[in-house]
């Protein structure tokens, strides 16, 4: 009897996942580069978890507008928590940004990684208390949608 072959490529995927265990998944990450942030000394070590926390952030918050919120507002007839989730982005992005044009020496450098930390600390428990209670009940396939989510997710990360 014949044994299947392992493809190194295929076989290395990261697997199918529900959407919600997906976007929580993230919400961790960043945490953890969050924790990290306060515990870095060096302006060098500093600007590197900035720079992964900023990248997250942005890939994380276009897989939601993208592809998770319309969906999920479509599905739950939704008028007030994704509208409002959709604003707490924009003002991420702007912090974001100024983050991005500044350096650790920079007088207000780590206040607006901290206010960072803690909006997003703020989105985050909307999102896990109240959008993904609603989603999971609802009738979407969510791990159709974490599919969808992984892959334009691959797409943003490893963009030639």
């Amino acid at each position: 009897m014949a044994t299947a072959q392992k493809n190194p490529v295929t076989d290395n995927k990261p697997k199918a996942q529900e959407a919600i265990a997906l976007l929580k998944a993230d919400h961790k990450l960043v945490s953890m580069l969050f924790e990290q942030y306060e515990t870095a000394k060096s302006s060098t070590k500093k600007k590197s978890i900035v720079s992964q926390i900023c990248t997250e952030l942005t890939v994380h918050a276009q897989l939601e507008e993208e592809i998770f919120y319309p969906q999920v507002r479509a599905a739950l007839k939704d008028k007030e928590l994704i509208p409002e989730a959709i604003v707490e982005h924009a003002t991420l992005k702007e912090l974001i940004a100024q983050i991005e044009d500044g350096e650790p020496s920079d007088d207000l450098y780590d206040a607006k990684v901290k206010v960072l930390s803690e909006y997003v600390k703020h989105h985050v428990k909307e999102e896990q208390n109240e959008i993904f209670p609603k989603a999971k009940a609802s009738k979407l396939d969510m791990y159709a949608l974490g599919e969808q989510l992984l892959q334009r997710k691959e797409q943003l990360l490893f963009k030639p």
